[in-house]
């Protein structure tokens, strides 16, 4: 007896639908028409399952804790900066792990069920360290949670970050994590990149280093980036986010970056919500973007995942975590509209986030993990366009959220119509 069989499954790369079974956590196959019977049944009526949504870069420390000790006037990143420094004094073990909590609660409804997550070591006390550190235990279950030493206040720049990243590192913290464009000086910059890849290949972990997150063309640490994942043989294990600089760099500085990076197989986040809104900042009219180039990454074959970044925090007051959100967000902002495009932006929120993060048996395959999401949408153009209902969210074969059709009807002055926003006959 198998434990979930998942009937009539519109699934990526399959022509028809599929039934997909499940046993012990893992999937066991995916076929058209399987017979076999299961302690639970699911019929998907040819709406799409996807593996979990995967967001590639998070704040869960300051996550929720919107107007407190002040808001963000400016909404700027720096005084976003300042706001966190102010609220750092206030934090408790207790209050980072019930703001994390509830966030996660809505993660899980929306199906996102992996978080690389970032989390400030500037604090002597190490208190959102150790509170996360417990929500990544007590959520194991249901989540897969990367924490990321960041060094918010800078590496070399903020006293005892180099000691207290390693305290956090000793705790249990799984990635290594910089901010090099915040030190005193571009030197200095370089120098902690250079200083923080040489600890993760020491203790063999994972970076994910916030790069160049401003909007001067000059600010070129990525370069640096690359050069040190070449020399210590980090290849694949390194992301850079933000990566907001490359919207004003040079064409021809481009062109010869975007090779380093894909013979450093450097994997790179886009935050798009975060940096639409933060970057630009100075500029009078025409106002720049400030994003990535997504489009050349991706064509170059860099891996380009997104992350959510914020929800209700210092540096954007919105957001539920939505990673559907995030996916249509950013490809408004980047002007990816095109059917191909948009489909590779489904993946910038599931596959491409999984190689980011490393994760193992993830996907619809035989084998791998029984994680996947059941969406009121056919397909993932059709996903993007409606940020549909999550039917059900499943996690190692177990149901852990459900929710019920979207049903809308309009009442006409002699009829009753039920409103169906989604579309059988999707282009391409």
């Amino acid at each position: 007896m198998l434990d979930l069989i998942v009937r009539r499954a519109n699934v990526i790369h399959h022509k028809t639908p599929v039934d997909i079974t499940c046993k012990d956590g893992k999937i066991v196959e995916i076929a058209a028409n399987i017979e076999a019977q299961a302690i639970r049944e699911i019929d998907a009526a040819g709406r799409l399952v996807t593996p979990p949504f995967v967001d590639s870069h998070f704040h869960m420390d300051a996550t929720m804790s919107l107007g407190f000790p002040r808001m963000n006037i400016s909404g700027t990143l720096f005084e976003g900066i300042e706001v966190w420094d102010e609220l750092k004094s206030h934090l408790t073990v207790e209050k980072v792990k019930e703001r994390a909590l509830e966030l996660l609660n809505w993660s899980i409804a929306r199906g996102t069920l992996a978080i690389r997550t970032h989390v400030d070591i500037c604090d002597p006390n190490l208190i959102a360290v150790d509170a996360l550190l417990e929500v990544r235990e007590e959520m194991k279950a249901y989540v897969d949670m990367q924490l990321v030493a960041f060094p918010q206040d800078g590496y070399l720049r903020s006293q005892g970050a180099v000691e207290l990243l390693a305290k956090a590192l000793e705790k249990g913290v799984d990635v290594i994590g910089g901010i090099p464009h915040f030190e005193r000086t571009m030197a200095d910059g370089t120098a902690s990149i250079k200083a923080l890849c040489e600890l993760a290949t020491k203790r063999g972990l994972l970076v994910d280093m916030h790069c160049d997150e401003t909007d001067d063309p000059l600010s070129r640490h990525i370069e640096t980036l690359t050069y040190e994942i070449q020399r210590l043989g980090l290849q694949g294990r390194v992301a850079a986010s933000h990566l907001t600089s490359m919207h004003s760099m040079d064409n021809y500085y481009v062109t010869k970056l975007l090779p380093l990076m894909a013979e450093a197989q450097v994997n790179c986040v886009c935050n798009p919500h975060i940096n639409i809104v933060v970057q630009g900042r100075q500029d009078n009219y025409p106002k720049r973007r400030g994003l990535m180039r997504v489009p050349e990454l991706i064509e170059s074959g860099i891996n380009v995942s997104f992350g959510h970044d914020c929800v209700m925090d210092p540096w954007y007051p919105l957001g539920t975590h939505d990673m559907l959100e995030v996916a249509h967000v950013g490809l408004h902002c980047l002007q990816m509209t095109g059917v191909e495009q948009i489909r590779a932006m489904f993946d910038c929120i599931t596959k491409a986030g999984a190689q980011t993060l490393c994760l193992e048996k993830y996907g619809l395959e035989p084998g791998c993990f029984a994680d996947m999401v059941i969406l009121q949408a056919a397909d993932p153009v059709e996903a993007i366009r409606l940020q549909p209902t999550r039917l059900y969210v499943i996690r190692r074969g177990e149901v852990i959220a459900e929710t019920a059709p979207l049903s809308v009807r309009v009442m006409l002055e002699n009829k009753e119509v039920e409103v169906d926003f989604t579309r059988q006959d999707q282009p391409g």
